[in-house]
């Protein structure tokens, strides 16, 4: 692997980690909004990533590292941001809400906070250990050019 796939590598974990902030830090802003643009409730949004480069199956990548056959990852891109249809919407009884049902009941988005801010430091962490591999790539980068002076 050569230091500039190294970097390539680090630097596409780190912008998939940061986008990732950018959609929990959505989710976390929108905690309380009961009506978007089409007039129902926010719905937690949630990011997958996937492999960049060539789509192969995990059990052929896994047989190839493990008969030292070279297997060089190319990093991670963002595979797409899906609505959560998994969770339960929050309702609470408030019937003095504009957007109370005719029970009482207002629905407020998927999100829980304790969740996003769990991902948020899980996402942080990924991001700070992508750029302690970029900055260590860099160190022995500099150190190589420095060893033909």
């Amino acid at each position: 692997m050569s230091m500039f796939s190294a970097f390539n590598i680090n630097a596409s974990g780190m912008t998939a980690q940061r986008y990732r902030m950018d959609i929990i830090s959505e989710n976390v802003a929108n905690a309380n909004t009961t009506r978007t643009a089409d007039g129902t409730p926010y719905r937690r949004k949630v990011v997958y990533f996937e492999e960049k480069g060539g789509q192969t199956a995990f059990s052929r990548i896994l047989g190839e590292a493990s008969f030292n056959h070279g297997y060089s990852g190319q990093g991670v891109k963002v595979r797409g941001v899906l609505h959560d249809y998994d969770t339960e919407m929050n309702m609470v009884y408030d019937p003095a809400h504009p957007d109370a049902d005719d029970n009482g009941y207002v629905t407020y988005p998927n999100v829980n906070i304790i969740t996003e801010m769990t991902n948020m430091i899980d996402a942080s962490r990924a991001y700070e250990a992508n750029a302690t591999a970029f900055n260590a790539s860099k160190s022995m980068a500099q150190q190589g050019l420095q060893l033909g002076q």
